[in-house]
């Protein structure tokens, strides 16, 4: 049980070539800008289709190039945390969390509205954001921010969860608290969770497992 993929992907400069399996864990993939880590990611997601290859989280088949299985993007459940956190400035922190409820699209098949409503409420109070509800992002801290995101992220309960350098816009000072935070949440998970960084720090804090990545190809395992 857990992520099993094997991808290769035509990149500019070089093809992108990998093979990794992981269970309910969390892998750092580390390597520096242009290696194909966000490429892998998007892949994951299905924002990108791989030349070749497959991906799969718990035996559920979500792309496999021999049998021309690709699932669609909606249907993947799969939270993904960018870069930039992508929050929306003109909602509040209730609603960029609710967004994901506004269809079922995102949950598993039965979940009722009241359901949805209670588990986002949990979310949200599981990772201490609840007395942020009624401010907009443009009023709360870069580790508020994060901890929105990841609300936005896991209230779709997603069956993977992806995390693309969530603490490289957060400064010094911030990111220690952040961390800390990051610490208890990654335990809270329990999903087969990817987070990819070029900081070596944060390998060592949070890794499962870890791999390096140089262009396209893993050089350490």
């Amino acid at each position: 049980m857990g992520l099993d993929f094997r991808i290769k992907k035509q990149l500019n400069y070089f093809e992108l070539d990998v093979d990794v399996s992981i269970g309910n864990e969390l892998l750092v993939i580390e390597g520096p800008s242009g290696a194909g880590k966000t490429t892998i990611l998007n892949c994951l997601a299905g924002l990108v289709i791989p030349d070749s290859g497959h991906i799969a989280i718990d035996d559920r088949v979500l792309f496999d190039s021999e049998q021309r299985i690709n699932i669609h993007v909606e249907k993947r459940h799969i939270g993904y945390l960018f870069q930039s956190y992508a929050l929306f400035p003109n909602m509040t922190v209730r609603n960029n969390v609710l967004y994901g409820l506004r269809s079922k699209r995102g949950f598993r098949r039965g979940s009722s509205r009241k359901a949805m409503l209670e588990y986002a409420d949990y979310t949200m109070e599981t990772l201490g954001i609840s007395h942020l509800s009624d401010k907009r992002p443009t009023h709360i801290s870069g580790g508020e921010k994060q901890r929105v995101a990841l609300a936005r992220a896991m209230v779709t309960r997603p069956a993977l969860m992806l995390l693309d350098e969530p603490f490289s816009a957060l400064d010094e000072n911030t990111k220690d608290m952040v961390y800390d935070e990051f610490m208890s949440f990654k335990d809270t998970l329990k999903i087969p969770t990817v987070l990819i960084t070029h900081n070596h720090k944060e390998t060592e804090l949070f890794a499962d497992k870890n791999i390096k990545l140089k262009e396209g190809r893993i050089i350490q395992k």
